[in-house]
């Protein structure tokens, strides 16, 4: 195994800085970066489009199974496309976030997306975030980190980002969904988010972006260093 076969998990909660953080790691890394969030966002953003609650087990799945989704990296940054349309700001904005929940929690989707998610990492050299990657996904990943952050410290990075976008919500609103999207996460049936018991935790609370990023680098090198030792003794 050299670099580009490397296989890292990034898990953690909304807004604790995982994406972000796994975007960069997979940069500096030459690994390919997958959000598999955006995924169940994306089937989320369909099913408001088609007016189909989320709440319909059946019927979003369909549109889980039939949904082309695609990543394509543009600098340092990602854009997620929805049968061959950029989404990458629309899957963001409030009105998903207010019924993913539903699309998480619905294990049809869940066993869908995990094999396209397994499938799109299944040769390695990639660096994939969410809440079940570590335990779920790839449980054979070469490196598995679990970031973790305050739900006060975690809501501000939202409310900041739905600043600069121009979304007019409240913290406090900010702060409720982030909380609920905790409970929902940790409490669902299929592949709730959880730390593996091989996962190196960091807290980000009061951690920068680039101190993450850092971090998990060290890992990373840390692990391919050891395996390059391995294979040659």
């Amino acid at each position: 195994m050299n670099k580009n076969t490397l296989k890292i998990a990034i898990d953690g909660p909304a807004a604790s800085g995982k994406s972000t953080t796994a975007r960069e790691v997979a940069k500096r890394l030459n690994l390919i970066y997958i959000d598999s969030g955006a995924m169940y966002r994306a089937v989320t953003l369909k099913a408001i489009r088609e007016e189909i609650p989320t709440t319909n087990n059946q019927q979003v799945a369909k549109i889980a199974q039939n949904l082309e989704i695609k990543f394509e990296q543009h600098d340092s940054q990602t854009i997620i496309f929805m049968d061959n349309e950029d989404v990458s700001t629309q899957i963001r904005g409030p009105e998903v976030d207010d019924h993913i929940n539903p699309v998480a929690a619905n294990p049809k989707v869940r066993d869908i997306l995990v094999k396209k998610q397994q499938e799109l990492g299944k040769e390695g050299g990639v660096v994939m975030d969410g809440r079940d990657i570590g335990t779920v996904v790839f449980p054979d990943a070469d490196l598995k980190v679990f970031m973790q952050a305050s739900a006060e410290e975690r809501a501000k990075r939202r409310y900041d980002e739905f600043k600069r976008s121009g979304v007019p919500i409240s913290f406090e609103k900010v702060l409720q969904e982030i909380l609920t999207r905790d409970r929902a996460d940790t409490t669902r049936m299929h592949g709730p988010l959880k730390i593996a018991k091989d996962a190196f935790i960091i807290d980000t609370t009061a951690l920068s972006i680039e101190g993450q990023i850092k971090k998990v680098i060290a890992l990373a090198l840390k692990i391919q260093e050891k395996v390059i030792l391995k294979n040659t003794n």
